[in-house]
């Protein structure tokens, strides 16, 4: 089942692996070093050291300086911005890295979680020095290859330069976002951190405690067979799926609507597996999931947590309200068979779509054309489906925005039919 994202109407959280970071104002450390923390500057020294001009170092220094860097973006391996130069558009300029491995990340992780101290010193976003030499984290010179759509080809041009030098602002705030630039987010390298603190602390906790008492298995399994009235027989199952409880608002609970709709799903779900012995979820994509949801919650649009729904539905998946809206059409119109004539045209073999146009035809409507499956007009269509049922669609004259319109029908004239009387 495909969960509703965002809470209380709420932007839906970030991209774990992908963040955005506004202009930096940079701030020169006491020292007179561009960075102020040990691993700000490792990260200019690896740059600075493979550089092949100092003078377009010193240049896109002062870029930096003078606030040429617009919005910085971080993803696995690569950090990306536009930076002005001396022409009125900007040069899209990042600097690549490799990223971890798993073994990597592995040997990094198991170190950190050995050390309480390293967990907390990474919360309080510092680095232990520790850490320094483990498995590569920290860039060596060499390992930054900067990239720039500027003519320059120096090794930095001095837009590369400038976001490096700005990237170590970054670092001096936040060092996860070095973790980013390595492969792994910030909640991502935490939540496995905990998992991993957890299970160092049970295994201390088991190997402290005293053996527990036993008792042979035989002894129970007689003891068993002794004592114990025989199981009563199964309750029978309710007729109807109950109804979830109601869910007052809350500003630091997570949405109503949300909560009411994964509680009424599990319900009618359990309830259908227990009746029938078979989930009608299991086999549905997310994506139909997603449909199915939104299809199952009346007055689409008309209500700000209906509209709340869609837009989070949609978020999931990575598609529009728009598309939700349509499908939920088809799906209100056929089902999963629905879902399907809409996204997926095919070729249908010989037989009732070659007998649909004269059928048309002699009931006065002979404008459709054929494309696959689709019978066509300027404004209306018919569609073929795997089921044998013809679904009717309509658009504005010309323009191919096509929505699913009433009843499928084996015939395609009463198809028309019922979609012209509506």
């Amino acid at each position: 089942m495909t969960t509703p994202r965002g809470a209380r109407g709420a932007v839906p959280r970030r991209d774990d692996r992908r963040r955005s970071f506004p202009p930096v104002a940079p701030r020169g450390a006491p020292d007179g070093r561009f960075a102020a923390t040990w691993w700000g500057n490792a990260w200019v020294d690896a740059l600075e050291d493979t550089a092949l001009d100092p003078a377009r170092l010193a240049r896109g220094k002062a870029y930096a300086g003078r606030g040429h860097v617009d919005a910085i973006t971080v993803t696995p391996g690569r950090v990306v911005a536009y930076v002005h130069g001396s022409r009125p558009r900007p040069y899209r300029t990042e600097i690549r890295m490799r990223t971890l491995g798993d073994d990597g990340w592995e040997r990094f992780l198991d170190q950190v979680a050995a050390r309480p101290d390293h967990i907390a010193a990474l919360l309080d976003k510092d680095v232990p020095h520790a850490l320094e030499a483990v498995t590569g984290l920290l860039p060596a010179p060499g390992d930054l290859v900067p990239d720039c759509s500027c003519p320059d080809d120096g090794y930095p041009c001095k837009h590369a330069a400038a976001l490096c030098y700005q990237a170590a602002r970054l670092l001096d705030e936040d060092p996860f976002v070095l973790f980013l630039m390595r492969g792994r987010g910030e909640q991502e390298l935490l939540a496995e951190l905990t998992r991993r603190n957890a299970a160092l602390s049970a295994a201390e906790t088991t190997a402290a405690a005293p053996p527990m008492p036993t008792v042979p298995a035989r002894a129970v399994l007689d003891a068993a067979d002794r004592t114990g009235p025989a199981l009563p027989a199964p309750l029978p199952p309710p007729d109807r799926p109950g109804r979830p409880a109601v869910f007052p608002p809350d500003p630091d609970a997570p949405d109503p609507l949300a909560l009411d709709l994964l509680a009424s799903e599990a319900a009618v779900r359990a309830h259908a597996f227990l009746t029938t012995g078979q989930d009608p979820v299991a086999a549905l994509t997310p994506w139909q999931d997603a449909v199915r949801l939104a299809a199952a919650h009346p007055g689409s649009g008309l209500t700000a947590s209906t509209r709340a729904l869609y837009r989070d539905l949609a978020y999931a998946l990575d598609r529009t309200p728009t598309d939700l809206a349509r499908a939920v059409a088809a799906w209100r119109q056929g089902g999963a068979f629905g879902l399907s004539v809409l996204e997926e045209p095919w070729d249908p073999p010989a037989g009732p779509f070659d007998r649909a146009r004269p059928a048309l035809i002699a009931a006065d409507f002979p404008a459709f054309r054929p494309w696959r499956n689709r019978l066509s007009t300027e404004s209306l269509q018919l569609r073929l489906g795997r089921d044998g049922l013809w679904y009717g669609y309509e658009s504005d004259a010309g323009r191919e925005d096509w929505w699913p319109r009433g009843a499928p029908d084996l015939d395609p004239v009463g198809a028309l039919t019922d979609l012209l009387g509506r």
